[in-house]
């Protein structure tokens, strides 16, 4: 389809969900997401260690006519600074994978992502590189995976595609009412930082005390922890009190006097 108003992109650049591009190979495809973006309103990208550097110009001139998204991007060196301040993050992947999360269709990730937003929150989703999509190491920073329906024997997509998937349901939900969601009072949901250092906070103890035995079984055990983390939809006052849980737990009290 071709045909642009180029006076009718005002008032899209609202709340919305954060794009991260991780480890992506080519420029040309990074341009190719943030035409896919800015198709249906979406303005907001962070790309994570671009493997050809940033800028670049194979993607300005593969966005054509789509620099606005460009020119705000943000780049960062690994995952979880991309993540950092968000409240809740979504994964793409193709593949089944050994972990235990929600797994939600295309839909029904935008529909949550725009009942989040609505409340305030900041919601980011995550996409692999060309070659072999997101490795578990990122994805246990997500809170849930979306999968996208597509012909298992024939599975691929490339990046653009999978971002023009995300982002024409986000466009297309604009006038739905957003689905139920966790009533949080006054509350906020944690943002990935927070999470971050309550689970260091957590690692760190449990490693004074042993927990993570044989040395051979140490990082999977590790991951597991991080994953079990990252599916919970924490608030910033069960941060707050989990760390007093921590305090309470590890730090020697004096005997109450009687």
């Amino acid at each position: 389809m071709s045909g642009t108003d180029h006076g009718a992109d005002e008032g899209w650049g609202g709340p919305q969900p954060m794009i991260i591009l991780v480890a992506p190979q080519m420029g040309e495809n990074i341009g190719a997401a943030a035409r896919a973006m800015w198709n249906f309103g979406l303005e907001r990208m962070r790309i994570v260690n671009p493997r050809d550097g940033w800028p670049n110009p194979k993607a300005v001139a593969m966005a054509s006519g789509a620099a606005r998204v460009l020119d705000q991007v943000q780049v960062f060196e690994d995952t979880p600074g991309a993540v950092h301040d968000l409240n809740y993050v979504f994964a793409t992947t193709a593949r089944a994978r050994d972990l235990t999360k929600p797994v939600v269709t295309p839909e029904r990730a935008m529909a949550q992502a725009r009942a989040l937003i609505a409340q305030g929150q900041k919601v980011g989703v995550l996409f692999g590189p060309e070659r072999a999509g997101l490795q578990n190491h990122d994805i246990v920073r997500a809170n849930a995976i979306i999968s996208v329906p597509v012909n298992p024997a024939f599975a691929s997509l490339n990046l653009a595609q999978c971002v023009l998937l995300l982002a024409a349901e986000w466009r297309r939900l604009g006038a739905d009412v957003p689905p139920e969601v966790l009533a949080l009072g006054k509350a906020r949901f944690a943002s990935g930082i927070e999470v971050e250092k309550l689970y260091q906070r957590f690692e760190a103890r449990l490693s004074e005390a042993g927990f993570f035995w044989p040395e051979a079984k140490a990082e999977p055990m590790r991951q597991s922890l991080r994953n079990l983390f990252s599916r919970m939809p924490f608030t910033e006052p069960d941060i707050r009190m989990l760390h007093g849980v921590i305090r309470a737990l590890t730090e020697k009290r004096k005997p109450q006097v009687k």
